[in-house]
């Protein structure tokens, strides 16, 4: 993987929960400047340009309590091919939500490549529900669980395999909302978790250090960064569709990406959940592009 070749892959999609508006993200972090932001890091940067998102006005659930399930089993079959071809080119893949369901289909085209893929998951929330735990049958809440191969078996199968990611080798940072059905479904798998609880009594530093400490043990392939920006206090990034307050500050999240970046096994990211209806003068987006910065090295001095 050629990490200074990097591919920007634009998910305008908002199927995976009910708000309106996060459709536009990946239009809101390139107008806040991401392109130029890494080409001044010295990338070579391509915009493969938005996957095809259909917008309908009566959205099918297949006959289950899983909103919008078929147009986010197309969205997400159409992103696992995108990234599965940037990956076969040699090429970082940079992914722009959308909603965080977007990660079904990033993980099931990582997962082609990456047999033992290790997975960062920046987020106040699990995202490890199923059909049976969730509360609101949002598939934003799965993703997790659906790459671990739990789920409807038309999002588990995506790909034409499962699992993705095997729950040995994910790290969840940030967690503050977390369903009962998660608790237990994390406890019952082993899944490490640094939940806001430990943050606070640890510190970001000793995070990350035992976070790269872990998967190097795990002797995982690649590394995948997904972080939603409502794992960042919203006092910082208001534009999100679920957020929670007493979250990662602004300091610690640029912390995080610095201390990945030098370690340098970040193999892929997302960054998801920019809702610009809901921001203040596009600052999420901001946040987003320069944490962005940040994980490709960018340095104050």
């Amino acid at each position: 993987m050629r990490k200074s070749e990097v591919s920007i892959i634009g998910v305008p999609s908002d199927y995976g929960q009910l708000r309106r508006g996060v459709d536009m993200g990946p239009s809101a972090i390139r107008y806040a400047d991401v392109v130029e932001r890494l080409e001044n890091l010295g990338y070579e940067i391509k915009d493969e340009g938005d996957i095809l998102v259909k917008k309908g006005t009566v959205p099918s659930q297949l006959g289950t309590n899983l909103k919008n399930l078929k147009e986010v089993i197309e969205v997400c079959t159409k992103l696992s091919v995108k990234v599965q071809e940037v990956i076969d080119n040699g090429r970082f893949p940079l992914v722009l939500g959308g909603d965080h369901s977007i990660a079904i289909g990033t993980l099931a085209g990582l997962a082609t490549k990456y047999k033992n893929l290790g997975v960062i998951w920046y987020d106040a929330h699990a995202d490890i529900n199923t059909p049976e735990t969730s509360p609101s049958g949002n598939i934003h809440g799965m993703p997790l669980a659906v790459s671990l191969g739990l789920g409807d078996n038309r999002l588990v199968e995506i790909g034409g395999f499962a699992p993705k990611i095997k729950p040995e080798n994910i790290v969840i940072i940030g967690a503050r909302s977390v369903d009962p059905g998660e608790r237990e479904l994390i406890k019952k798998l082993g899944i490490k978790v640094y939940s806001m609880h430990e943050i606070d009594r640890l510190g970001m530093t000793k995070v990350i250090e035992d976070t790269i400490s872990y998967l190097k043990e795990r002797q995982v392939d690649g590394v995948h960064l997904s972080l939603d920006l409502d794992g960042i206090d919203p006092l910082y990034t208001p534009g999100v569709g679920t957020a929670v307050p007493g979250g990662i500050t602004y300091r610690e999240s640029h912390l995080a990406m610095e201390m990945l970046e030098e370690e340098g096994f970040i193999t892929s990211a997302e960054f998801v959940e920019v809702n610009p209806i809901l921001d203040e003068r596009n600052k999420t987006a901001d946040v987003a592009v320069a944490l962005m910065g940040s994980l490709f090295g960018e340095k104050l001095v």
